[in-house]
């Protein structure tokens, strides 16, 4: 069993200490949070410890942190998607790093998991930034099957500190249980994603998610030891936790 542990960065947080724990990165591209100091800074130490970057593009909102739904033509949401990429690859590219996939942010891609036609945008935007980008969506999501369809290569993704319910989907942020800070529930439910295994709902039901990728958010309270925890947990259960292949 293998699985990869990644983690959304570079959104105003002290992060660095989360980099050795997981083995790829989503940083943010300065439509959200973040800037060019601060993806200088997340590729420079993701170069250091050889691990694979992303980019985290979002809606263009600050003020919102990219957790509200903003109402672009997809033209501009294209436009914007495709230069947030371009800007991380242009800082990957002077620290000699690769940049490997592309992850969208907040609501973009809580919006792109059930709306195919706002997904097929997020899917040309990475296509024309680079086709060998690999696309990183919600497991079971009409992201991933528009990110197929247009040839990309495709990663599906499950979160370890959110809760989800029984559609599949993760519960809202507004819900007051929407997000797991115990790192032991952490640890249990990341081991039960990477081993095939049921895991709860907020409703009350049991979930099987497939994923190649498992998510922390490193601004989720306690995010390093629950990236410590689960890291743990994987390594007793005889899961390898490695970056995925090259698309």
């Amino acid at each position: 069993m293998r699985i990869d542990m990644n983690a959304d960065v570079g959104e105003g947080n002290d992060d660095l200490a989360i980099f050795p724990l997981v083995t790829s990165v989503s940083v943010a591209c300065g439509a959200h949070a973040g800037d060019e100091a601060t993806m200088d800074r997340c590729v420079r130490e993701a170069a250091r410890l050889g691990v694979v970057v992303g980019a985290h593009p979002g809606y263009p909102d600050r003020e919102g942190k990219g957790r509200r739904v903003l109402r672009v033509s997809p033209s501009e949401l294209h436009d914007s998607l495709l230069q947030q990429i371009r800007t991380l690859s242009r800082i990957c590219g002077l620290h000699g790093v690769p940049l490997a996939q592309v992850k969208p942010h907040g609501a973009l891609y809580n919006r792109a998991a059930d709306d195919r036609t706002l997904a097929e945008v997020v899917a040309e935007a990475v296509k024309a930034a680079d086709p060998t980008l690999r696309l990183v969506g919600l497991a079971g999501s009409a992201l991933l099957a528009a990110a197929s369809d247009a040839r990309l290569s495709v990663a599906a993704e499950a979160f370890a500190d959110r809760r989800y319910l029984a559609t599949g989907r993760l519960a809202s942020r507004e819900h007051p249980d929407a997000l797991i800070v115990d790192p032991a529930e952490a640890a249990r439910q990341a081991v039960a994603l990477a081993t095939g295994e049921e895991i709860g709902t907020l409703e009350g039901d049991f979930l099987k998610v497939r994923a190649e990728t498992i998510c922390i958010h490193a601004d989720t309270p306690g995010a390093v030891d629950i990236a410590r925890a689960v890291r743990r947990s994987l390594k007793e259960a005889g899961v390898q936790v490695a970056a995925m292949h090259a698309g």
